[in-house]
């Protein structure tokens, strides 16, 4: 595995052990907290290699804690477009990952939420692999081809982020398609399963959004 970057958001992480075990299961990953998400890490005994943001949602004690340890600190002004999770991808893409996984990405606010699964298109774009990853699922998005190991009825579902998506074809889903176009709107690929243990997932143009549950 080449180089692996997690950034923890500031969403919802119901299981922290979750969180300590997929950070774990990477030898000598790059940590990079959105602001306030660094406290999951002080909680769990673990040190970001790098906290961005504006700092308005972490404690001064803490960001010196980390400081201390060696984390670096990069700050933004309170007044900035982007969010605290964009900029922690944005410094993420300046160390030319070959992975990038987000974690604390979902549930809290929902304009934050929608933020952070937007932010996949981004990764997208630039051709880097990254996934959104919860407890019960997993999200990103392509523009070209996916291939998806798992589970005989596992549920996955196709979201167009483009206005449309062309060229959709599935093989090994219990729904196959093939030329297939989704558009915003017409939310017609939820909830399809895969059939066996395997299925391929491709776009001829546009951007998809794919969510795998985990389990059935």
């Amino acid at each position: 595995m080449g180089k692996m970057i997690f950034i923890i958001s500031g969403g919802v992480i119901n299981d922290p052990q979750f969180l300590y075990d997929e950070i774990k299961s990477v030898t000598n990953p790059v940590i990079i907290c959105a602001d306030g998400a660094a406290q999951r890490l002080k909680e769990l005994d673990m040190a970001p290699d790098f906290i961005v943001g504006d700092m308005d949602s972490i404690d001064e004690d803490i960001l010196r804690y980390f400081e201390a340890g060696g984390s670096k600190i990069i700050r933004y002004p309170g007044d900035k477009d982007e969010t605290d999770t964009q900029l922690a991808l944005e410094r993420a893409f300046e160390m030319d990952p070959d992975e990038i996984r987000i974690l604390g990405a979902l549930g809290g606010r929902v304009d934050h939420m929608l933020a952070n699964i937007s932010l996949l298109v981004m990764c997208a774009k630039r051709g880097v692999a990254a996934k959104i990853v919860d407890k019960d699922c997993e999200l990103l998005v392509i523009d070209r081809v996916c291939v998806i190991n798992g589970r005989e009825g596992e549920t996955v579902s196709l979201i167009p982020m483009s206005t449309d998506v062309s060229g959709i074809t599935l093989k090994g889903f219990r729904y196959p398609l093939s030329e297939g176009v989704m558009e915003i709107g017409r939310p017609y690929g939820v909830s399809n399963r895969l059939s066996g243990t395997k299925g391929t997932i491709s776009v001829k143009s546009g951007y998809l959004l794919i969510i795998r549950q985990f389990g059935v």
